[in-house]
């Protein structure tokens, strides 16, 4: 299994599909550390730019801000970028390595672990990325489905810090964290009382569960 190159001392959050300011700064209160905005219009967690920085304006300092974004056009990502002001972005499709690394923000991508790619050739290919996100998804697809991919097929070889998602719950979390030892975990319907609605009570377990793996 994967240990990654990078000393991590503990096992990094990011709460995904926020579109409520009270589910982002409860998750912050948690002592999660980032919050992902999707602004794929097909995407039932999708955000407008206009309704995640109102959101964003009232975040607490430190507080790191995301966005998921899938095949869309270059003019549209950085109208968003530029109105936002994200930390990170996060490409879901088939954006090649220059389309990614244009819009002087911080990028990782997402791997496909549901099939159509070999992941660390794939990897590879984005060498400017600063982390990859392993998903269960396939070649093609989007993530966010909440299905899980199996944690053994993930590969030695690579070269960047690895977010764990795809299927992530209350009740395996810890176990993932145990097993993949990855720098970060990625949840969206895992904490969810609906889609777009976290529910305060799960995104609690679900960081207690983080906290127990890494003991």
């Amino acid at each position: 299994m994967f240990i990654n190159e990078l000393k991590v001392t503990r096992t990094r959050i990011k709460i995904c599909g926020i579109t409520r300011l009270e589910d982002a700064l409860k998750a912050i209160e948690l002592g999660v550390d980032a919050l992902g905005f999707v602004f794929v219009k097909s995407s039932p967690r999708y955000i407008s730019a206009q309704d995640a920085k109102a959101i964003i304006n009232q975040l607490p300092p430190f507080a790191q801000t995301v966005g998921l974004f899938m095949n869309q056009p270059c003019e549209e990502v950085q109208g968003i970028v530029r109105e936002t002001a994200l930390n990170l972005l996060q490409f879901h499709g088939d954006e090649s390595v220059s389309f990614c690394k244009q819009f002087d923000t911080p990028y990782i991508k997402a791997i496909p672990m549901g099939g159509g790619v070999n992941p660390v050739e794939y990897a590879a290919l984005y060498s400017t990325a600063v982390g990859f996100l392993l998903d269960s998804h396939q070649k093609g697809a989007s993530g966010g489905s909440g299905d899980k991919f199996d944690w053994e097929s993930i590969p030695a070889g690579f070269s960047k810090p690895l977010i764990l998602a795809g299927g992530l719950t209350v009740d395996n979390v810890e176990s993932a964290v145990k097993q993949v030892r990855p720098y970060a975990v990625d949840v969206s319907s895992g904490v969810e009382a609906e889609k777009g609605v976290k529910a305060a009570d799960k995104m609690k377990k679900f960081v207690r569960g983080v906290n127990l793996g890494d003991n």
